[in-house]
């Protein structure tokens, strides 16, 4: 991928969370603390599955797979947040900015299409539970995990692809802690009318698709739910999609309010405080969602300890 264009402009300037000096040491404790917690609980989390058997099903082989994505997706922006915290002059190459651009789409996309597939999966094993082996094979569970990938990464391309194409040669200072789409379209001096509509075609499409099929599936799964004579069946059935449903409001609703805002100055920073949310606190939420109120995952917890103290 060229990372040159025809800008005058070779770096940007990040302008973070705060210009108050008082707060950007208390910012830096604060965010590290995040990014140990976010990395480590997602980390530990992958480590379980792997090394439980009984954890090496179609479910924990996407959560595997999501808790993989907001490990890479919080190291996209983190490091490069922190270090501004602590330096006089929070500049980012042109290269280093499409880079994080990239990556955060990559990433993102790529989590809504794992969580669509996880709708799926609890659709298939609570409403066609004899053919859940067969519907979740091992070779399905690894084209959607192959598919969703695939698809986050032409995303990235396109949206990488069609910033690169505009002149930037005004302002260089991003209104934001990181790269992302709509605060670098404001600051090119070229017509951006391509840019926002692929931007509105391809996240539109992505977050249309993905949400139909994740109300789709959840509407069949409750009209099943309605059927269960016995209360154990319901909480059952509702216990193994607490967690997504919570994971899939979380990411959805703190991405709606970070993106879709009045564009006034005074929604800056509102917009800021939404994406601290969406980018930060969500992937660090993601392990703990799905490991405190898991049996499986605390049955695996105890297994693996006792693996290290024997």
């Amino acid at each position: 991928m060229n990372m040159e264009n025809a800008s005058s402009v070779t770096e940007f300037i990040l302008m973070g969370l705060t210009e108050q000096p008082k707060l950007q040491l208390p910012l830096f404790f604060l965010f590290l603390l995040n990014y140990l917690v976010t990395g480590l609980g997602n980390l530990c989390l992958m480590i379980l599955i792997c090394l439980n058997s009984h954890l090496h099903t179609p479910m924990y082989f996407f959560l595997f797979n999501l808790s993989f994505i907001d490990l890479c997706y919080s190291s996209v922006f983190n490091p490069k947040m922190l270090m501004n915290f602590i330096s006089k002059r929070n500049v980012i190459s042109f290269t280093g900015c499409m880079s994080q651009l990239f990556f955060f789409c990559f990433f993102v996309s790529s989590e809504c299409y794992v969580l669509t597939a996880m709708a799926y999966d609890r659709y298939v094993a609570i409403c066609k539970p004899l053919l859940y082996t067969v519907a979740m094979s091992p070779q399905v569970c690894s084209l959607l995990m192959s598919g969703s990938y695939v698809m986050g990464f032409a995303g990235a391309i396109v949206h990488t692809g069609c910033m690169m194409r505009l002149i930037f040669c005004g302002s260089s200072i991003i209104s934001h802690y990181m790269c992302d789409i709509l605060p670098l379209l404001q600051l090119s001096c070229s017509s951006t009318y391509a840019n926002e509509f692929v931007v509105s075609a391809v996240v539109g499409t992505v977050v249309i698709v993905s949400s139909l099929i994740i109300l789709i599936s959840y509407a069949l799964i409750l009209y099943n739910i309605l059927h269960i004579p016995s209360s154990k069946g319901w909480s059952k059935a509702l216990s193994t999609c607490g967690s997504h449903i919570t994971t899939v409001g979380l990411f959805y609703g703190f991405g709606l309010l970070t993106h879709i805002r009045p564009p006034s100055s005074s929604f800056v920073e509102q917009g800021k405080f939404f994406s601290v949310l969406y980018t930060n606190v969500v992937p660090m939420l993601n392990p703990l969602i799905y490991s405190l109120r898991n049996k499986d995952v605390k049955i695996a917890v105890k297994k693996t300890l006792k693996r290290i103290t024997k």
